[in-house]
């Protein structure tokens, strides 16, 4: 479990095929504090540790033929700058919302709009899923934590990032047509499932 609360970025380092399985090789700076088997949120997705390399900087995870067709995997390339978040600890305040790193859909940036030191950022995302989308509920863009701002058509949204946000992570750098991560609210996904079951 994690929180979307993002405190560390990486940059993938290695990323090849093997026998049908990804293999990402991730450097940051606390790759050496990272223990085999442990969890990892990068850019949302939830991975397991297979290897560290403390001299270097880096961990290697993991991602199968499921994962890369239901998220941004599959694109990623040497050099891109991924958000990074360990699993959630009992002891530690959630600071987010609760985020399982089970990435739901891949949502399309329609447009990023100024608007003062703010950013607006529209994000479309598959029919099947518009009634996920709730003005002022909670909704992960490659592992962060946001809040949505405005719901159109019905299926495209906007999240408002503040300054911080937009420096401190990759979104700084995010434009109209790429890809990110979607994860939406777990509360509102058994919400809904419950009252498709009493509907039938």
């Amino acid at each position: 479990m994690f929180t979307g609360i993002i405190k560390e970025k990486g940059t993938l380092t290695d990323t090849n095929m093997k026998n049908g399985v990804m293999q990402i090789t991730i450097r940051t700076s606390w790759a050496g504090e990272l223990s085999v088997d442990e969890s990892v949120a990068v850019n949302g997705v939830c991975l397991t540790v297979v290897s560290t390399d403390p001299g270097a900087g880096t961990f290697l995870v993991q991602a199968v033929e499921e994962t890369l067709s239901k998220t941004t995997l599959g694109e990623w390339e040497t050099g891109r700058v991924v958000h990074l978040e360990r699993a959630l600890r009992m002891d530690q305040g959630l600071g987010g919302h609760l985020v399982q790193g089970h990435v739901d859909t891949v949502g399309h940036v329609v447009s990023v709009h100024e608007e003062g030191e703010n950013r607006n950022v529209w994000v479309k995302v598959p029919e099947v899923y518009s009634a996920h989308l709730v003005d002022r509920g909670s909704i992960t863009m490659d592992g962060v934590s946001l809040t949505i701002a405005r719901v159109e058509n019905p299926d495209k949204f906007m999240v408002t990032l503040i300054p911080y946000t937009w420096d401190f992570t990759h979104f700084n750098s995010l434009q109209g047509g790429e890809s990110v991560n979607l994860e939406f609210d777990i509360i509102g996904k058994y919400v809904l499932r419950f009252m498709e079951q009493q509907k039938g």
